[in-house]
């Protein structure tokens, strides 16, 4: 009998210990799987470099796409970037969750027809975007995506709307710039009166820009517009909108040109009604591309 309980007692023993050994072994692989995952994420932080302090907005990227390097200031003849620059601040504050439009209902409404309702007036910490934002929450009836383009670029025949007009958008967004590091301020005399300008001081931040955007109808091209980040869409249309992409496309080489600019129509010629609709579509954004390119 006290050999049958000694052989009892000696295999709890052991299944204990067992017991103890496995645990040991789940932890140590729990421990490293999370050690794993804590350098994954290390690296990829490290990949990502100095991103936060060089985080651009749509418009700062399109502006910056704009600018000549040496001389500071965007083309003379370019009459299209101040409108661009508005539709980049709709989409930047749709992709932001702070606008979106309103339903389309029974009557299936077209993008351009539905109005710009205000989702969350939760501050961006960006005050051209916050002063966008309060406009339109502010505003009654609500306005179509067209209409608040025009408003914001005081592109308005109504006397009584032009306090929507966002002035100085340029010059506020260059000062961003300059705070980021990116640029620099300066003057410059032009015979009959003097102009701040801006020259470029980190070519990193501003080539790593025109990479991205070469990269986007090039090696990293996706043959479906939903796959594509909803930023490097976004930046494409508005670039091309304003008149600027095709200083991006300009260090290309004449096949890769060709492939690039014949992408980028593919996307132009895309149904902006037949995009919206698909799933994770943002609509706002459709809404944007619609305005300009339809």
């Amino acid at each position: 009998m006290t050999s049958l309980t000694q052989r009892n007692s000696g295999l709890v023993q052991r299944r204990t210990e067992a017991s103890r050994n496995a645990a040991a072994a789940d932890k140590e692989k729990i421990d490293g799987e999370d050690e794993f995952e804590s350098r994954r994420g290390e690296e990829e932080d490290e990949d990502k470099g100095d991103s936060k302090e060089t985080r651009l907005t749509l418009m700062e990227e399109v502006l910056l796409l704009g600018l000549k390097d040496r001389e500071g200031y965007t083309s003379f003849w370019n009459d299209c970037i101040s409108s661009g620059l508005r539709g980049c601040m709709l989409i930047e504050l749709a992709i932001r969750g702070r606008l979106q439009l309103e339903a389309s209902g029974m009557r299936r409404k077209s993008l351009l027809t539905r109005k710009v309702l205000c989702k969350s007036d939760a501050p961006t910490g960006d005050m051209l975007l916050d002063e966008a934002l309060k406009h339109v929450k502010e505003t009654q009836p609500p306005e179509t995506v067209q209409s608040w383009v025009e408003l914001l670029s005081g592109e308005t025949w109504n006397p009584l709307k032009l306090h929507y007009q966002l002035r100085n958008v340029r010059e506020r967004l260059a000062k961003n710039l300059v705070e980021k590091g990116v640029l620099t301020t300066e003057k410059q005399n032009f015979l009959l009166f003097d102009m701040t300008t801006h020259p470029l001081t980190n070519n990193t931040v501003k080539q790593r820009l025109v990479r991205k955007v070469q990269e986007a109808v090039l090696e990293k091209w996706v043959n479906e517009p939903q796959r594509m980040d909803k930023r490097i869409l976004a930046l494409l249309f508005l670039a091309h909108s304003s008149d600027v992409l095709e200083n991006a496309f300009a260090p290309l080489l004449d096949d890769q040109y060709d492939l690039a600019m014949k992408r980028v129509r593919m996307l132009l010629d895309l149904e902006p009604e037949v995009e919206a609709a698909k799933s994770g579509a943002n609509e706002l954004l459709w809404a944007v591309v619609a305005a300009f390119t339809k």
